[in-house]
């Protein structure tokens, strides 16, 4: 299996990869061979992969990453970089590469120091004698001044060294960042490609895995929780109900409320996942004692843990929610497509009934003020407005 196999739908920006990959490994043998480096290369020191949400730009970049350490005999012979076998690839695409580093958060943003050690680190040499690589998977979390101490990074590099940066949007970027950047643009895959993978890859049932490819419109990492995770699918199956019960004030005060502890719900199984093993793991490191005794001056470790952590369940209830409003965009989408008469395919086909009463007792206009209350709570969420008080702000404008 080559690295790309995972990369679905992106056959253009796969070819663009593969050919700066290919360079890459030719600057790699003429520097070993003490040669001049090759002119006209595709190959740069910083990238950035843009793409909506389930486009696979992290995987994109994982790949790319490893096929800069392909280190695979058939190379020599006019293979392409990027075998998925090789050690280079191998432990790359697991994570182990001594020379790649991939930097995912699940807080809400990145910081100064988080980025300054990042830049250490990229000043290093590849121990590998390759490349020096960091993939930045969520380079729209930067904080301003996190942004600006890559910039520097970004405009003096090592000469060994690539960023990687991933982003939903140029506009999630500095454009002092984005401007340094070989810019490369992932679109959503087709829902058949999806549906493809789920049973090729993952061995979901055809029809399970169609359903699932559908409902998230070509999301994979969604579209595959979807199938495999039965209170995820059960999730889903509320969000969609609430269309029908905003009739009235009091209707809409309590989908909000459900809505709300559901996301919170999310956020206290991901801890429990998470936090306990991540707390006995510290106090191991750190020498608890038998009986969970800390020694001293210990106690600032364990409150920044405990600090991270709650900023973490912050971020999962957060997450939660906008799956969840997208979601209910995404029903609201398909009332409009019936009242419109579009050929589209609907996406939530297992609430057709819900569609097409909404669709019938409406109109276009209201859909649309409806799918933009939806948004509108997005915005705010975003903003750090309560989750509560925008979730209720968003129901009793859908009963409008």
């Amino acid at each position: 299996m080559a690295v790309w196999d995972d990369l679905v739908g992106q056959s253009r920006v796969e070819e663009q990869l593969a050919a700066a990959a290919r360079d890459a490994d030719a600057l790699v043998t003429a520097h070993a061979a003490g040669e001049p480096e090759p002119e006209a290369s595709k190959m740069t020191h910083a990238w950035l992969f843009t793409g909506p949400p389930g486009s696979g730009r992290a995987t994109a970049a994982r790949a790319f990453a490893a096929a800069l350490q392909c280190v695979s005999p058939d190379r020599a012979l006019g293979g392409a970089p990027g075998c998925g076998f090789c050690d280079g690839c191998h432990t790359t695409l697991v994570g182990t590469h001594a020379d790649v580093e991939i930097v995912r958060t699940d807080l809400l943003s990145i910081g100064v120091k988080e980025t300054r050690d990042l830049v250490r680190r990229a000043q290093l040499s590849p121990a590998g004698g390759r490349w020096q690589v960091i993939v930045l998977e969520d380079a729209d979390r930067l904080t301003e001044g996190a942004g600006n101490v890559l910039l520097k990074a970004v405009e003096e590099p090592a000469p060994r060294t690539v960023w990687l940066l991933c982003a939903p949007s140029l506009e999630d970027v500095l454009p002092t960042i984005r401007s340094r950047c070989r810019h490369l643009t992932l679109r959503t895959p087709p829902v058949e490609a999806v549906a493809d993978v789920l049973v090729r890859r993952d061995g979901i049932e055809p029809e399970l895995a169609q359903a699932a490819a559908r409902a998230t419109q070509g999301h994979i990492d969604r579209a595959r929780r979807l199938a495999t995770d039965e209170r995820a699918r059960a999730r889903r199956s509320v969000v969609l109900k609430l269309p029908l019960r905003v009739d009235d004030i009091g209707g809409c005060l309590k989908a909000a409320q459900e809505l709300v502890d559901a996301a919170a719900e999310d956020a206290k199984q991901v801890a429990e996942e998470i936090d306990v093993k991540e707390t006995e793991e510290l106090k191991a490191a750190l020498g608890a004692a038998q009986g969970g005794r800390m020694p001293r001056g210990t106690a600032g470790a364990m409150k920044e843990l405990e600090e991270r952590q709650k900023r973490r369940r912050t971020r999962t209830q957060r997450d939660s929610l906008d799956l969840a409003l997208t979601d209910l965009t995404g029903f609201y989408r398909d009332v409009l497509a019936l009242q419109l008469r579009s050929r589209a395919a609907l996406a939530n086909t297992d609430v057709r009934d819900a569609i097409e009463r909404i669709a019938h007792d409406t109109t276009p206009e209201r859909t649309l003020r409806r799918i933009e209350a939806v948004l509108a709570c997005r915005k705010a969420l975003d903003r750090n407005v309560a989750p509560l008080l925008a979730v209720e702000a968003m129901t009793m404008a859908l009963r409008g």
